[in-house]
């Protein structure tokens, strides 16, 4: 028996089994190598954090030698790079990942609508529920890769499908822009289920940070959901939520909507808009949370996660010791796990 060719045939079809272009994106990869990466540019995603990269071409390469985990964080990083190799993947496979919100004719209208995109993550068989993703921000900063990508991955290995939002935020959300955005991405969802190969049923939304507050402000039938026409959320999963934007509204309506007097998605408490019929909620947050305590940590979790008891709202609260702003994912910190235990309560309260 010749040895030598049965060795060289199976190291042959080892070979011809690999992705022809799966992208090896690593928690170390560099920024310029992920956004050179020939399927990753090709897919159209936002790999950006901060708006002077995204509108100043001077600065738009301002962080390409930061890795991965350095711009994510490395309780992030490697969901975060898990996710980037399959939407890589699912992009040279032929699947569209980036779907824009407005048509021209409108963007052309409002300029601003041009930031505002869908990013789309497959789950692994047809017929999942979908979830969207509204990453945290900071008027200047956006987390479309630790929020976006990583809780992409990890609701896919979950087996549902997700679409990533990227919203409109700091001076371009004005006149409730954010809540426009996420009400289109539902709508674009809803009307191409077909395409996507996703139920329409009980669809969640997961928000971090100010992200967070964007979700439970639409997840009120008056404010929300039901003033946009659209499907009421199935549940609602809150990471580290901003309840009360307190003494920030006076700057947030002057960067926004100086010229106008109604109250807009940051004027509200969330837990103010928690009512019998509000979706089921998974909160989580931790107890040394340094921007919720700078915003008043007894107003913000501990105050919706009584409302949603008050009002007999099905709910899950978990505070953790060791669970800081921003990190996402939460590896190697009290967090940990969360993804899992809060699929496991969309599925309870789907059933």
């Amino acid at each position: 028996m010749d040895w030598k060719r049965i060795a060289a045939s199976v190291l042959m079809l080892g070979v011809l089994a690999v992705p022809a272009s799966a992208a090896s994106i690593t928690p170390q990869t560099t920024m310029k190598e992920i956004r050179d990466d020939p399927d990753i540019k090709a897919s159209g995603l936002y790999t950006y954090t901060y708006v002077w990269e995204r509108d100043c071409e001077r600065l738009s390469t301002s962080r390409d030698d930061e890795t991965l985990a350095e711009v994510v964080g490395k309780t992030s990083a490697e969901a975060c790079a898990a996710g980037l190799n399959y939407l890589a993947q699912v992009y040279h496979d032929g699947t569209r990942v980036t779907y824009p919100l407005y048509s021209e004719e409108e963007i052309a209208a409002v300029p601003a609508r041009a930031h505002a995109e869908l990013y789309y993550c497959p789950a692994k068989q047809p017929g999942a529920k979908f979830a969207i993703v509204l990453s945290g921000n900071a008027l200047y900063y956006s987390g479309e890769l630790r929020g976006g990508v990583a809780t992409a991955w990890e609701l896919h290995e979950q087996g549902y499908a997700v679409f990533s939002l990227r919203y409109r935020i700091g001076w371009e959300a004005g006149d409730d822009a954010p809540l426009e955005d996420l009400a289109r991405a539902i709508r674009f969802v809803m009307d191409n289920a077909d395409t996507f190969g996703v139920s329409t049923e009980d669809y969640a939304l997961l928000g971090y940070s100010s992200g967070g507050q964007l979700a439970g402000v639409f997840g009120n039938e008056e404010k929300g959901w039901g003033r946009y026409g659209v499907p009421k959320p199935g549940v609602l999963l809150l990471v580290y939520p901003i309840n009360n934007f307190l003494g920030a509204k006076p700057a947030y309506h002057l960067l926004m909507d100086t010229d106008r007097l109604e109250r807009r998605y940051y004027s509200y408490t969330v837990s103010k808009l928690v009512t019998p019929d509000y979706p089921p909620t998974f909160l989580w947050y931790g107890r040394n949370d340094l921007m919720l305590k700078a915003f008043v940590y007894p107003l913000q979790g501990p105050t919706l996660a009584k409302a949603l008891e008050a009002s007999g709202v099905p709910n899950r609260v978990e505070v953790y010791d060791n669970a800081r702003h921003g990190i996402g994912i939460g590896v190697g910190t009290d967090a940990e796990g969360w993804v899992e235990r809060a699929a496991e309560f969309w599925q309870s309260v789907s059933e």
